[in-house]
């Protein structure tokens, strides 16, 4: 046990201690003022250390969260090329004959060929396409030969036609399309309805426009041009358009995690310097 008296700032400090005094009894001894403040630095440092684990634990774990999510995007990224790889080599294949029953599925960007007559019915798409401005996306109604069923009407994306050619008339006869099916998801809650007075559509509504124009809903985008297209341009599938934003997730995780190791390390740092 120690005892301590002091007045101002003169600090004396005794220690009972069992066997300390005369004989081998109890006794008071007492402490020097270095014994004193080695104690005391001790005892703060323990301390100090104490303050700080829960913290570091807590910073080095949150750290670990955030990096793995880093990785699993890295993981993501190397899945999501193998798959637009796959859809490129697709796209690219020698065409085949148009299925019977299309698998939204299963047949997503397969490379068809379809022979048939345009009926001259139709409806435009609004796009825009860099360097150009606005314009539409023809899609035309294509009654099929026999090789494909016959009769069967469907429905086929022709391409760009620019703003200022909007109006001429649209050709019928027979022709020969080469291109790839294919189901858009271009509708959301904030896509305005066609305009029924002029015609124009606001995004590619495959059920929509299959109902308005009378076809199955079965959409080939155009890729090869046609003596029919005139001033339209074919506006083929590729993987452009589908979305691969998984580098730019794992370098925004890889980000966060080096700004938490960062405050973790600054938290840490005034814990320890208030020690003192």
């Amino acid at each position: 046990m120690r005892l301590r008296e002091g007045a101002g700032r003169m600090v004396r400090a005794f220690a009972f201690r069992p066997g300390g005094g005369a004989g081998g009894g109890c006794g008071i001894e007492y402490l020097g003022q270095d014994e004193v403040q080695g104690d005391s630095v001790v005892n703060r440092r323990a301390s100090g250390w104490g303050r700080i684990v829960l913290p570091l634990i807590f910073g080095l774990a949150g750290a670990a969260i955030l990096i793995g999510l880093g990785t699993w995007q890295v993981q993501r990224l190397a899945w999501k090329q193998g798959v637009l790889a796959e859809i490129g080599a697709r796209i690219l294949d020698a065409p085949v004959a148009l299925p019977a029953a299309p698998d939204p599925a299963a047949d997503r960007y397969l490379s068809v060929a379809v022979e048939g007559r345009l009926t001259g019915e139709g409806l435009e798409v609004l796009v825009s396409r860099k360097r150009i401005g606005p314009g539409y996306r023809v899609i035309a109604v294509l009654e099929t030969g026999p090789e494909a069923g016959g009769g069967r009407r469907i429905l086929i994306d022709r391409g760009f036609l620019p703003e200022a050619a909007r109006g001429a008339a649209r050709p019928e006869g027979g022709t020969a399309i080469t291109g790839n099916l294919h189901w858009p998801d271009e509708v959301d809650s904030f896509t305005p309805e066609p305009d029924a007075a002029t015609g124009l559509w606001f995004a590619r509504d495959l059920p929509a426009m299959a109902a308005a124009l009378g076809t199955e809903a079965v959409l080939v985008v155009q890729r090869d041009p046609t003596p029919l297209d005139g001033a339209v341009e074919p506006m083929p599938v590729d993987t452009a358009s589908i979305p691969n934003d998984h580098l730019q997730y794992a370098v925004t995780w890889y980000l966060l995690a080096l700004v938490w190791l960062g405050m973790t390390g600054l938290f840490v740092w005034r814990i320890w310097q208030r020690r003192e």
